[in-house]
Parts: structure tokens; C-alpha cells; sequence
């Protein structure tokens, strides 16, 4: 017998088969997620800069319903549009047109926005994370589903030896090879699923960065907006 993958397939057994079924189906699996996640993480970043380029100068200059019309009915905002949105809309509605000296209220607006912006944030981490436990459970058990069909294979070449009655290394030689085939795949479908997990969650992990920076950013221009209104307010009532 040659040591090829086809003569190997050949005298693989039902079992040792099926664990290569098996993970032939978990790497290809993985690979879609990981395609179709990393498309769509890529997309809704250029979608946010895009977002945060054309929103963050209506923001600086305090132009709140001018950036809240940038948001309404658009569903390519990114991730940063729909959580500022979610600021956005927490203040017009909780915002009144007038507040009161004791500040009261205005401390009642700013969390109002700060857990609307904390909600959708998680909303989105989340939303990013899609698919990301398939990774890990391939990337962590495939290995071990290798591992499987390398001891049933062994199992199998040795009550094979023990039918023929004869022993030594040539007798037992091929279905070793055979049964260490499934752990060499399983690596080979393990090692790419964890890469493209770290990969992922590390991008993950930047953009939860971004996101809370961006929304702390939101709250220092809700809060300026709320202390301008105020000092109106009571020179107003002073003057008056």
C-alpha cells in the first residue's frame, strides 16, 4: 500500500469517514462566517467614518436635528450612526424646550441619553459578534473531533492485527497512518478558525473602543448643550 490521501481514503473505515465528513463540514462552516463577517464588520466601518464625517461637524456646532435627519430612514449609517442616532433620538424626546433653574431635568435628559447610547452600543457589540461562537466552537473542538477518529482508527488496526494473528510494526503501519490522518485534518481545520476568531474579536474589541469613544464624545456635547440652555434659562429669569 502507498502512504497517498487516496489510497489512505480508500482503506479509511465508516467511522474514520464520517469524522472527516465531519469536519470538512465544520471548516466549511467557518470559513462562511468568517467571509461573511469580516464583509460586513468592513462595510459598516467605512459606513460609520463615512457617518462620522458627515455628522461630527453638525454635532460640534450644536446642530442636533440637522445630524438626527442624517440618521432617520438610512440603514447604511454603520454601527457609530445607529448608536449616536439612539443619543439623538433620546434627546429630542426627552429634551424639553425649556429647563428648569434647578437642573433637575437636565440631569434627567443627560442619562436619559447616556443609557440610550449604552443600550444601542451593546445592541451592536452584539450584533458584530454574530457567528462568532461557531468559530470558537470549531476552532476549539475540532481538534479533539480528530482526535476521535485517531484512537477508533487505532482501535481498528489493532483488533485487525489481533484477527490475523500476527504482529509488528508492518501489520499495524497502515491503519495508524489512516486513524493519524483525522488529527492532522482536525489541526488543519482548528488553526485557521482560531486565527480568524483572534482576528475578529480583536477587531471587535477596537471598535467597542471607538464606540465608547465616540458616544462619551456625544455626551461632553449634550452636556454643554444642557449647560448653555440653563444659563439662558436663569438669565432670563434674573433679567425678568
Amino acid at each position: 500500500m502507498q502512504f497517498t490521501l487516496i489510497e489512505l481514503w480508500g482503506h479509511m473505515g465508516p467511522f474514520a469517514k464520517a469524522v472527516v465528513f465531519a469536519l470538512a463540514f465544520m471548516s466549511v462552516s467557518s470559513l462562511i462566517i468568517f467571509g461573511e463577517r469580516l464583509v460586513v464588520s468592513l462595510k459598516s466601518r467605512a459606513a460609520s467614518r463615512e457617518f462620522a464625517e458627515k455628522v461630527g461637524p453638525l454635532l460640534a456646532r450644536g446642530e442636533f436635528e440637522g445630524a438626527r435627519a442624517a440618521t432617520r430612514g438610512k440603514d447604511e449609517i454603520g454601527y457609530l450612526g445607529r448608536v449616536i442616532g439612539a443619543g439623538l433620538a433620546a434627546y429630542a424626546s426627552s429634551a424639553p424646550s425649556r429647563l428648569p433653574a434647578d437642573g433637575h431635568q437636565r440631569d434627567g435628559v443627560f442619562e436619559s441619553v447616556s443609557r440610550a447610547l449604552e443600550r444601542q452600543a451593546q445592541r451592536e457589540v452584539l450584533s458584530l459578534k454574530r457567528g462568532y461562537g461557531l468559530l470558537a466552537t470549531v476552532g476549539s473542538t475540532a481538534p479533539f473531533v480528530g482526535l476521535l477518529g485517531t484512537v477508533m482508527g487505532i482501535v481498528t488496526a489493532f483488533q485487525q492485527m489481533a484477527v490475523a494473528g500476527s504482529g509488528g510494526l508492518g501489520t499495524v503501519s497502515a491503519g495508524i497512518a489512516e486513524a493519524l490522518i483525522t488529527t492532522a485534518f482536525g489541526l488543519l481545520v482548528a488553526i485557521p478558525a482560531v486565527m480568524a476568531y483572534n482576528y475578529l474579536q480583536g477587531w471587535i474589541d477596537a471598535r467597542a473602543i471607538d464606540i465608547s469613544e465616540s458616544s462619551n464624545e456625544f455626551l461632553d456635547i449634550v452636556a454643554k448643550r444642557l449647560d448653555g440652555r440653563l444659563s439662558s434659562t436663569t438669565t432670563e429669569e434674573e433679567a425678568a
